[in-house]
């Protein structure tokens, strides 16, 4: 995504460019790439996709920025420092728990709670998600921090979680998490 095709994608109407692996060269994150894409849009309108899984050699590691479709490390860990760091070039982040991503066995629990703890701006988690109580699940370990987004497990992309259902969970969530009015005497 050169910044002159972010730009175009902006110009026609979109809010925000989704970035993926086009911030890392050769397994490395390019922040002259970064820097080029925030002069060209401005952070407000980037969303930094960050496909993470755990190094097979360290199953109980760091999760790592993966990239070429999930099987190449980079050479960034998801810390709270990466995320700071990443934070002053975008807008929001959106996070690949690639290890269960498309196969509906539930969620990276480690990853969501540390997006939650971490990440300094709005993160969406993806990855996994079955039912309502994964989503519910993403709620409370994130803290209320973390959304999240479900693809194949949605019956309207053949999967068996009813899409009415999951609207009317946001629905519940919205009216719950809203601020009473102010009384008026």
């Amino acid at each position: 995504v050169p910044g002159a095709s972010a730009r175009k994608s902006l110009d026609a109407g979109e809010s925000h460019v989704i970035v993926t692996s086009w911030v890392f060269v050769d397994g490395k994150l390019s922040r002259e790439r970064l820097a080029e894409l925030v002069g060209a849009v401005g952070r407000e309108r980037i969303v930094l996709d960050l496909s993470c899984r755990k190094h097979p050699d360290d199953p109980c590691g760091p999760y790592h920025v993966v990239m070429d479709k999930w099987q190449r490390f980079t050479d960034c860990t998801v810390t709270r420092e990466l995320l700071a760091e990443l934070a002053a070039s975008c807008d929001e982040f959106l996070v690949h728990g690639v290890d269960v991503e498309g196969k509906g066995c539930g969620i990276e629990d480690e990853l969501v709670r540390q997006l939650g703890e971490w990440s300094p701006l709005p993160v969406t988690y993806a990855g996994g998600c079955r039912d309502l109580e994964d989503i519910e699940r993403v709620r409370e370990l994130g803290g209320g921090r973390v959304d999240v987004t479900i693809g194949s497990a949605l019956d309207i992309f053949g999967g068996a979680l009813p899409y009415a259902d999951v609207v009317q969970w946001d629905k519940r969530e919205v009216i719950r998490s809203s601020p009473l009015p102010a009384c008026t005497p």
